[in-house]
């Protein structure tokens, strides 16, 4: 079985589906796997992993069973681990000393582990006797089935970042060989300074030797001080470059995916950038001369002795391989920091944004404990790097010494046999101390290899996943010229279904055959949960429709850019975010150069004059992320001035002026009846005075529509409508 190792917090179901196909002779990557097991912020659940393993060609059977029934069956299984976790059984076996069991799991958060029984009984039971495992069956279709992997970024990619600085790299590469000339020249001295300085006690030649040795000290410190600053230069400017390009290609993406992470995934792979920065301009440059360097000090000692030259390189080739072979352990550890510290990323973020409720609810200590146990997490796993990095490390040094008293003990012995002389025995142990350091660095980069490979892999998500804009998509139409003749212009929705998660999940929307005519506005209400947000969503292209499909005047929405559609969309959401900028640029978002009539016209429209004129620095004020600072209605009327200032065609509000007082939702009521004529609306609402003069009012129930028409033909009905209204708007018998 190939281990699969998660990449983010809640990718373990995915993993677990991948090692069990390899162990059938198919590798599948991790991205494909995760969008077939309708992955979110909450992980996977054991139905959507199911689905996924139907459509690889896996007759999955999922079940509980007690411990004896789990052992009885031979076959590896995908186990629900701790409540919260999947994975894979691998084997059990009978310790015949001590009669107990073990348990082989394929942790994808943690490696390979073995535990006792009490151990195993504690993770996977969870309803006293019973636990959830899942059988997944290899049918004919599963070896017919091509595997999926997804292309991974080559080194190439990252290379291309290097081209806009050939001149300092051309720079750098003349320094490095420079310094490496001066190391090749320093042993040369070393030799002469002996046999024809001290030996011969020639003064004059001591001196200069020394001098010539000073010289190209002063002259290694300068190319070492030249060196570093380009390295710097360019590093930063390329790590600016990587981190700037990784944003870009990030915010590109549609909303799906940002629905399947959390907050500590992406800085984590910000940090990922930072190490491949790191692998380009230090490791590579430095390793490349390193190799030269190293070559060139083995023609020397080849030139002196071959014997001496072969024990050099048979100690360095064994030394290479001990510190290789832990490669592969250390690569599953990254992976398991990489994970603990995004999730205590993730904590530290929680926190801090949670503060007060944290505090109205007394649960500091709670959480305060919660991050405390990740944070010891972490350290167990940089105790393990550490007791593998001291294996390793300690292996490599003891190996390399030996090697330096072998070299020394023989070059001694020809020195004692008349076969070289003093000076040649001192250059021979100048060249072995100065070999050293590019064999260390070698080592080095192996490891800054294996840490760049290891963040390509996570990186390669991100820069192969679809973007949301494709090249066949076209701007939104604000005219009819697409539709039949007859056909009234607008938003059509025609048999539309969604449904979150997996294809046997519940349908958040059923059968919703709607039209939002040309300039008209549509009221949408409902109780808690009956799929309003979403429908909105949909509108707004953040989701794609299970089936059936929305169109904006005939046109597939499908076949619209997701830019041009929002471009000319007025959007207030309920959870609408504050930037950490000044109120202006709060309001006129998008525009470097802000129109300041269309700007007051929305503080006109939204209420906010006198608001922003109490503050010394008027629009200028500057409010933090997430509108601290200011209250529930003033952000909601500064997400209402931002919608009027785009100026757009359609215009959707969900519970637009919830957080408003009666007053204030007077008056913003007024100005927006006004600024609505000739556009097209879509109004979320509870309130009574929002919704009654809406030339279309909609009733969702358990995601259909139950009833439409306008108010006073609702009410007279006396159904769903006008109880909502009763109930919840307030308007009494």
């Amino acid at each position: 079985m190939v281990f699969t190792p998660q990449h983010d917090q809640m990718d373990c179901g995915p993993a677990c589906l991948s090692m069990v196909a390899s162990l059938h002779g198919k590798k599948y990557s991790l991205q494909y796997l995760r969008e077939k097991c309708f992955l979110t912020k909450d992980g996977v659940s054991l139905l959507g992993i199911s689905e996924a393993a139907k459509k690889i060609g896996f007759n999955p059977i999922a079940t509980r069973l007690t411990l004896e029934e789990l052992v009885s069956l031979a076959e590896p299984c995908i186990l629900h681990w701790n409540q919260n976790h999947f994975v894979v059984l691998q084997k059990v076996k009978n310790q015949h000393v001590t009669n107990q069991r073990t348990f082989r799991i394929a942790d994808p958060g943690f490696g390979y582990i073995t535990i006792d029984e009490g151990s195993f009984k504690k993770s996977w039971l969870s309803e006293n006797t019973e636990g959830i495992a899942l059988y997944l069956d290899p049918t004919e279709q599963f070896y017919k089935v091509e595997a999926i992997q997804s292309d991974g970024l080559s080194i190439k990619y990252f290379l291309d970042y290097l081209k806009p600085y050939k001149r300092q790299i051309l720079q750098l590469l003349l320094l490095l060989l420079t310094g490496s000339g001066i190391a090749l020249l320093l042993p040369v001295l070393m030799k002469n300074l002996i046999d024809l300085g001290v030996s011969p006690k020639n003064m004059g030649m001591v001196k200069l030797i020394l001098m010539a040795q000073l010289a190209l000290f002063v002259g290694s410190l300068t190319i070492e001080i030249f060196r570093n600053w380009i390295v710097l230069y360019v590093g930063a400017r390329i790590n600016i470059s990587l981190v700037s390009d990784f944003m870009k290609k990030l915010l590109k993406l549609p909303m799906g995916f940002f629905e399947t992470k959390m907050m500590g995934d992406f800085n984590q792979r910000i940090q990922d950038n930072e190490r491949i920065e790191a692998f380009l301009t230090s490791q590579s440059l430095l390793t490349f001369f390193s190799v030269i360097t190293l070559s060139a000090f083995l023609v020397i000692l080849c030139y002196y002795d071959l014997t001496i030259l072969l024990v050099y390189a048979v100690l360095t080739g064994i030394s290479i391989i001990w510190f290789y072979y832990f490669l592969y352990k250390r690569s599953i550890l990254d992976y398991l920091r990489f994970r603990q510290r995004s999730e205590n990323q993730e904590n530290i973020y929680e926190i801090f944004s949670g503060v007060t409720e944290m505090k109205l609810n007394q649960v500091e200590d709670m959480k305060r404990k919660g991050l405390k146990q990740n944070l010891l997490k972490l350290f167990e796993i940089n105790l393990k790097i550490l007791k593998l990095e001291q294996v390793q490390l300690s292996g490599f040094e003891f190996i390399n010494q030996t090697k330096n008293i072998v070299v020394t003990f023989l070059a001694a012995t020809y020195v004692i046999n008349g076969n070289m002389s003093m000076g040649e025995l001192l250059s021979v142990s100048f060249i072995i101390g100065q070999m050293n350091a590019p064999v260390s660095q070698l080592v080095t980069f192996f490891r800054s290899f294996q840490d760049a490979k290891l963040s390509l892999e996570r990186l390669n998500e991100v820069q192969n996943h679809p973007e949301e804009e494709q090249v066949d998509q076209k701007p939104l139409g604000l005219t009819g010229k697409h539709l039949p003749i007859g056909e009234m212009p607008g938003v059509k929705l025609s048999d539309l279904f969604f449904q979150y998660g997996a294809s046997s999940s519940p349908f958040v929307l059923k059968e919703i055959n709607l039209l939002f005519p040309e300039g008209t506005t549509t009221a949408i209400v409902g109780a808690s949960g009956s799929g309003k947000t979403t429908l909105m969503k949909l509108l707004l292209k953040f989701y794609e429709p299970t089936h059936g499909e929305v169109c904006f005047n005939n046109v597939n929405l499908t076949m619209v850019s997701a830019s041009s559609l929002r471009r000319n969309c007025g959007v207030v959401m309920q959870d609408g975010f504050i930037f950490a900028d000044t109120i202006e640029r709060n309001i006129a978002t998008s525009d470097e150069l802000i129109d300041y009539t269309r700007l007051w016209n929305a503080i006109r429209i939204a209420n906010l004059q006198e608001f922003i004129e109490s503050l010394p620095l008027r629009e200028k004020t500057k409010v933090g992320a997430v509108g601290n600072g200011i209250s529930g209605g003033q952000k909601q009327r500064l997400l209402i001035a931002r919608a009027v200032y785009k100026n757009p065609r359609y215009i959707l509000l969900d519970e637009a002026t919830s957080a408003l007082d009666a007053a204030n939702e007077k008056i913003i009521h007024q100005n927006l009846t006004e600024f609505f004529l000739g556009r097209t609306v879509i109004v979320i609402a509870h309130r009574l005075s929002t919704v009654k003069n809406a030339d279309n009012i909609i009733v969702l129930k358990d995601g259909q529509v139950v009833e439409q028409g306008n108010h006073s033909t609702l009410v007279s009905k006396k159904a769903e409508y006008f109880s909502l209204i009763k109930n919840q708007l307030e308007l009494g018998n």
